[in-house]
């Protein structure tokens, strides 16, 4: 994914169809110059529908497709005919997509599923045919429903990436590089802060065929959580992931209080980030020797860890094991 690919947040207008209007109309024939009333209900509007796929990463193609409709039922007519109900609208999102109103920001459902759809905007009911408003004492009614208007509104579409583990990290931290070495993923590397402007996902591959997909969040600064930095804009994709990868410098002044950081802005965010199971991975350990990292290792947090150095390809495989065992328990 591209940065100028990646579209994470979308608003957009949908109006659904209004129902076509119920006919009063009478059978009319050469031999039954007053028949009763025949008159068709009017055809459903349509319906503005959200689709699940799988093959989507992003919202880009609704980035500049700001006005949805579907179309409008047509009228009955008579001989009891039904009108014709109006084009449905499927709009296709990622899997993780988050909807809510414009206006108030309720959360209305999310998509999670391939092929799941929810109706965003049902269409108008078609009206009734003056066939349904007949009585012994009104045999002849000449009036018939008109159809309902369908629903408009602003609706802003979220993404949030659906990934098995989330890197979690100050910028810097080393984390677009595991993920470039550990997976196919090829992630904009560089020596300075906030070079990820971008969530990136890889699979990576285990034991015997098997793999798990990683997501790299841009980096999370103090403060984060107020929406400094890149904040906001990314922590939400840390919601979806099963569990979290802390990646942490080996050259950190203290790992113990950067590792508190990140997990306080995690909490400050969404306390039920910290319900996820976590692993702290001490990157750039190609620099360490043996005395170092028995000193480091008397002040971690007491969660599972593990020193890293991508670049000598240094514990990655117990890294990997320690992630899928995490993930399987």
């Amino acid at each position: 994914m591209s940065q100028s690919n990646f579209v994470d947040y979308v608003k957009i207008f949908t109006r659904s169809g209004s129902g076509g209007a119920g006919s009063a109309h009478f059978r009319r024939e050469k031999y039954i110059p007053k028949g009763g009333p025949d008159g068709g209900d009017g055809g459903r509007g349509g319906h503005i529908i959200l689709k699940g796929n799988a093959q989507l990463w992003t919202l880009l193609h609704l980035k500049y497709r700001k006005h949805i409709f579907a179309g409008n039922g047509t009228s009955g007519s008579g001989a009891l005919k039904t009108g014709a109900e109006g084009d449905d609208v499927i709009i296709e999102v990622p899997l993780g997509t988050v909807v809510k109103d414009a206006e108030t920001f309720e959360e209305l459902f999310e998509i999670t599923e391939e092929g799941e759809e929810r109706i965003l905007m049902p269409g108008g009911r078609g009206g009734l045919g003056n066939n349904h408003f007949k009585t012994a004492t009104n045999q002849t009614p000449r009036f018939a429903q008109p159809g309902e208007d369908g629903e408009e509104g602003w609706i802003i579409l979220e993404l949030k990436l659906l990934a098995d583990v989330g890197l979690v990290g100050f910028p810097n931290a080393g984390k677009s590089t595991l993920l470039s070495v550990v997976s196919a993923a090829k992630p904009k590397i560089a020596d300075y802060a906030f070079t990820t402007l971008v969530p990136n996902l890889g699979i990576v591959s285990y034991r015997d065929d098997r793999s798990f997909v990683m997501a790299d969040i841009p980096g999370i600064i103090e403060g984060a959580h107020e929406g400094k930095g890149l904040g906001l804009r990314f922590l939400r994709h840390i919601e979806r992931n099963s569990m979290l990868l802390f990646l942490v410098p080996a050259d950190s002044e203290n790992i113990h209080n950067e590792y508190k950081i990140l997990v306080n802005e995690l909490k400050l965010y969404n306390p039920e980030l910290l319900d996820k199971k976590r692993i702290l991975a001490i990157s750039k350990s190609d620099m360490l020797d043996e005395e170092l990292i028995k000193e480091i290792k008397q002040d971690l947090p007491d969660i599972p860890y593990v020193f890293i150095s991508s670049v000598a390809q240094l514990g990655l495989q117990d890294l990997k094991d320690l992630i899928w065992n995490a993930l399987n328990q």
